[in-house]
This record gives C-alpha cells, sequence and structure tokens, in this order.
C-alpha cells in the first residue's frame, strides 16, 4: 500500500499541475485584459453557460455518445476482420493495405459535408465517418499485433496438431491485444472529434450542431464549455479503453511488477 500510494501520486501530479498551470494562465490572461473578452471568456462565465444550458449540452451529448458507441463498435468489426483477411492472405494484404494508407491522406473534413450530401443529415453519415476514422488505426494495430507473433510457438503448435483456429485464438490473438488496445485509444478519441465534425457540417442533433448554433450566436463562453465538454468525454473513452485494457490483459500487470522489484 505504501509502495502503490507515492506510485498514484507520481502519476497524477504531474497532469494536474499542467492543468492549473494552463488554468492560471487563462484566468491571467483574462484579468489583466491582454485577451479581450469576447476572444477568450473568462471561467467564470463558461463555468456559468454549461450550468445554464447543462440539460441541452446534456440532451446533444446523449445523441453524440449514440452515434460515437455504433460507429466504434462497426469501425472494430470492419477493422478487425479486415487485419484478419490480411493476416491469413498475403495478396489481399498487398492490395488492401496500400489502399488503406491512401484513404488516410484524404482529410476528414473534406468527407463528412459529402457523406451529409449523400446519407442525410440523419445519424447515418455520423456513423459512416466515424467507422471511416476508426477502421484504419484498428486494422493497421491489428495487422501488426497479429506479425508479432512469436513464430516458434506458432511452429510449437503446428506440430502439436492445432489447427489455424487454435494458432489464432491461442497465440495471435494474446499477441495482437496490445496493439489492438493502442490503435483503441486513438480510434475513441478521433471517434468523438468525428462525430462532432459531422454534426457540425450538417445536422439538427448532437454536440456538433450545438456548436455550430453558438458559434453563429457569437456565444464564445457556451463554445468554450462545450469544447471542455467534448474533450472531457474524449478522455473518458480513454479511460475506460484503459480500463478495459487491464481486465483483458492482467498478465502486464504481472510483467510490470515483476520488472519494478
Amino acid at each position: 500500500m505504501k509502495e502503490k500510494l507515492p506510485s498514484t501520486i507520481s502519476k497524477v501530479l504531474p497532469p494536474l499541475v499542467a492543468l492549473l498551470l494552463i488554468f492560471g494562465l487563462w484566468v491571467w490572461l483574462c484579468s489583466s485584459g491582454t485577451v479581450p473578452k469576447f476572444m477568450l471568456p473568462p471561467p467564470q462565465d463558461v463555468l456559468n453557460a454549461f450550468l445554464g444550458d447543462f440539460e441541452l449540452m446534456m440532451h446533444h451529448a446523449t445523441t453524440t455518445l449514440a452515434e460515437t458507441f455504433i460507429g466504434l463498435f462497426l469501425g472494430i468489426a470492419v477493422g478487425f476482420l479486415t487485419a484478419v483477411v490480411m493476416d491469413r492472405f498475403v495478396i489481399v494484404k498487398k492490395m488492401v493495405y496500400p489502399v488503406i494508407i491512401i484513404s488516410q491522406t484524404i482529410p476528414t473534413i473534406a468527407i463528412a459535408p459529402l457523406l451529409v450530401l449523400w446519407l442525410g443529415f440523419e445519424m447515418l453519415p455520423k456513423i459512416v465517418l466515424i467507422i471511416l476514422i476508426v477502421f484504419f488505426p484498428i486494422s493497421v494495430s491489428m495487422l501488426e499485433g497479429f506479425a508479432s507473433a512469436d513464430a516458434d510457438t506458432i511452429n510449437l503448435m503446428r506440430t502439436m496438431g492445432a489447427n489455424r483456429l487454435q494458432i489464432f485464438r491461442y497465440v495471435k490473438i494474446p499477441a495482437a491485444l496490445g496493439s489492438f488496445f493502442s490503435g483503441l485509444k486513438i480510434a475513441v478519441s478521433y471517434a468523438v472529434v468525428g462525430a462532432v465534425l459531422a454534426e457540425w457540417m450538417g445536422g439538427n442533433k448532437g454536440l456538433g450542431s450545438y456548436l455550430a448554433k453558438v458559434r453563429k450566436a457569437y456565444s464564445y463562453d457556451k463554445m468554450f464549455a462545450v469544447i471542455i465538454l467534448i474533450s472531457a468525454l474524449s478522455l473518458l473513452l480513454i479511460w475506460l479503453t484503459g480500463f478495459l485494457q487491464k481486465r483483458c490483459m492482467p498478465w502486464e500487470k504481472v510483467n510490470q511488477n515483476r520488472r519494478l522489484s
């Protein structure tokens, strides 16, 4: 317990100090008049805006989170299946992998309005955009994870009569879990931003739609409030991903404790 407490403090203290420094700079810039109030609203104005529109923001956040989770689930499924097929068939990897890389050179902000134009203003274009965003980090990280599987272990299992499915389940999946969760942390942060961006481009619901409306009304205090909320939601999803990783990979903690000892 005594060893765990200093370790926890060493993890929490540096980011907490950084946040306090940023907040202090924000307060100083507003109080000193260095930056005009209409450009950078004071923290108390942002807090009042958040509390005043709390119910409305939560209503829009429900829509954004629904789009995010549906897009995440489908994006993970498509990315995982693509990685499995590319790992199994070399010719498919040679054909598909370059296309996946090229697809990431297209700016997301250019795709979003096209999806809204083609698919309408409901949830579908937002979900499709999230799938496109999530698909890349999941497929690439899983493919690299499969490739990192120990070749000697695979050969040993083959000599013991294991089939492809058994090798995939007991060797390749565990080897790819670390890479998968690394890609998932990137994916969940991008997914929320992708949903907000698609809502900004077209839609009547969601935090992106709310953000577009308050921007047109020059309510910068509300803009800052919803930006902080979006950041908080992204951080929460990243934390949940880390929590899930610890539950799915308990051996990592054991290995870490061995290195520390």
